[in-house]
């Protein structure tokens, strides 16, 4: 049986950064920060992501969290 263990967390921040000529769909751009504990909660994560939007210009679209696993056999 495998087994999959957290190695590394990162929170994602997206912002529109204007439309598309063609489709008129949003243009989203993404600001990352790496190195996140990966016990982070979900609360945790989105406090953070919400006092780091309030330092950036563009509007603002929403938070991801980006989580990798290394997958072993148990």
């Amino acid at each position: 049986m495998a087994e999959s263990r957290l190695i590394k967390s990162q929170l994602r921040l997206i912002f529109e950064d204007g439309t598309h000529p063609e489709t008129g769909d949003p243009v989203l751009k993404t600001k990352s920060f790496n190195n996140v504990k990966t016990d982070a909660t979900a609360d945790q994560m989105h406090t953070v992501g919400m006092a780091l939007v309030e330092l950036q210009t563009l509007p603002f679209y929403g938070v991801e969290r980006y989580d990798n696993s290394e997958i072993t056999e148990a």
